[in-house]
């Protein structure tokens, strides 16, 4: 199997686990908590147990457009989420909170992951035309192919210090959820499906981005042995 056959697989692979996830977030969104909590609150019951008092929580627009940001210290939960009161809002608010709490406890990924931000957003402004100029430009200006390689390389990069972040506050999450007794039995382990769902959505990202850039350097290797 040549490296198209690989890539495509990779794709497909990356397109079913974005489909499983959500398809288990629907799920488990239509599966009531036993008691009425809503995602805001679970967030805010989990930085109070964790004593973090200056992050707000706020709602996003977007369906599935949860997340954390440390700059102004917010963690901002889709309408399902924000006031859904489900397996699934407490599962994706905990683990959002989870990012709040590793930014407070010094996490170390979270301090490389920061780190990268400015690189990766640089990284991949530059790849975007870089890479598309390379490849109409091949044998006349490899060199341009090779100032894309790099820039998406940060990008790559960016991905896979991604992971153990995303790991950790699912872990974070759970681990809260568990001794707090949010959930038990089924209910806790359809919010480890959940969470494990949503983290393999990365996984396969990186690997499909680690696949790509593997391509455009075999790309340019081939262009340069030439010369």
């Amino acid at each position: 199997m040549g490296f198209w056959g690989f890539f495509i697989i990779l794709t497909v692979i990356s397109y079913l686990v974005s489909i499983r996830f959500q398809n288990k977030f629907k799920q488990y969104s239509m599966q009531a908590l036993p008691y009425g909590i809503s995602g805001k609150q679970a967030a805010e019951m989990m930085l109070s147990d964790y004593g973090v008092r200056d992050v707000a929580i706020v709602p996003a627009r977007g369906y599935l457009s949860d997340h954390y940001n440390p700059t102004t210290k917010t963690i901002a939960l889709s309408p399902t989420v924000y006031s859904g009161n489900s397996i699934a809002s407490l599962a994706v608010a905990a683990h959002e909170t989870g990012h709040a709490l590793q930014h407070k406890a010094g996490y170390f990924w979270v301090h490389v992951r920061s780190g990268l931000v400015p690189m990766a957003q640089l990284g991949a402004q530059i790849s975007s035309w870089a890479l598309l100029g390379g490849m109409f430009l091949l044998n006349a200006a490899p060199w341009l192919l090779l100032i894309g390689i790099l820039g998406y390389a940060v990008s790559v990069l960016f991905s896979f210090v991604t992971l153990p972040v995303e790991f950790d506050a699912s872990r974070r999450a759970l681990t809260w959820m568990q001794e707090k007794g949010m959930l038990s039995g089924q209910d806790y382990q359809k919010a480890k499906d959940a969470l494990k769902w949503a983290a393999m959505t990365y996984v396969v990202g990186a690997l499909t981005a680690l696949a790509s850039l593997a391509y455009y350097i075999f790309l340019f290797m081939g262009v340069s042995s030439d010369d």
